[in-house]
């Protein structure tokens, strides 16, 4: 009689398993994926965007314009 009762509960939970994970649901993206795409959408990816107007183009220039303000704001904490 008991071996009767545990073939049965085997057989039960091992149905159960195999349903369970025949109807799982497909693995969710990882939250990681999640913010890619939202930062890839609120940054319009794809499309490209000319430096805006007020900040020079050249590389040299922006680096001593970035020094510079730099600069003023340590001089700014200092006082």
């Amino acid at each position: 009689m008991k071996r009767l009762l545990a073939l049965l509960a085997g057989g039960l939970g091992l149905g159960a398993l195999l349903r369970r994970r025949r109807s799982a649901p497909a693995p969710v993206s990882s939250p990681a994926d999640e913010l890619r795409l939202r930062l890839a959408e609120s940054r319009g990816e794809g499309s490209e965007e000319p430096p805006p107007q007020d900040e020079p183009a050249d590389a040299e220039a922006r680096r001593a314009d970035v020094h510079a303000r730099a600069r003023n704001a340590i001089d700014e904490l200092r006082d």
